[in-house]
């Protein structure tokens, strides 16, 4: 199965290790390095160039973590994995 996070970009469900909210994880310092660190080396995707609600962390084997900065909201992210 496959989530739409917006803007063209899909990813497949079995990549996903979690979907998260911007306000509430970016408050530990623990994530905003982690974000910081994906960044500089070079694996977020920005899905548009509105403020990002929430990050994808994906991750499959052979290949680099990835961040994506999605514009949805994480709730509407969950319900789009529900639907079947």
């Amino acid at each position: 199965m496959y989530l739409h996070l917006g803007q063209n970009t899909v990813v497949q469900d079995y990549e996903i290790i979690g979907i998260f909210d911007m306000d509430n994880t970016t408050v530990s310092r623990h994530t905003r390095k982690f974000l910081n660190r994906i960044e500089k080396e070079g694996e977020v995707v920005m899905v548009s160039d509105d403020v990002p609600k929430s990050f994808v962390f994906c991750q499959t084997a052979g290949r680099p973590e990835t961040v994506y900065l999605a514009q949805l909201m994480p709730a509407t992210l969950h319900k789009r994995l529900e639907v079947k």
